[in-house]
């Protein structure tokens, strides 16, 4: 299976500066497991220490939010494009 995985400008240095990667996985916790896989040091960047997304860190597969739908478990089928968004404060 083929995931395009879009990398927010703060986590390309993980990738070596390239915008979006390609991954493998059934689900979107498949998925980080293999960003994380090869490009050691990412996951730790969206996953907290129970291994759960971080609350500032937005993800969407193929448009949609996974807060609202399965989470981790978001399927992503072949095809899918991952969204990393971190989430901006300010006013």
């Amino acid at each position: 299976m083929s995931i395009s995985v879009k990398v927010p400008t703060i986590l390309r240095s993980y990738t070596g500066g390239t915008s979006e990667v390609a991954v493998s996985g059934s689900t979107l916790s498949d998925a980080l497991a293999d960003l994380e896989a090869q490009y050691p040091g990412i996951g730790a960047r969206v996953l907290d220490d129970d291994g759960r997304l971080r609350r500032f860190i937005n993800v969407y597969v193929n448009d949609d939010d996974v807060r609202f739908l399965e989470d981790l478990d978001t399927p992503t089928p072949d095809g899918s494009s991952v969204a990393i968004i971190p989430a901006v404060a300010g006013g």
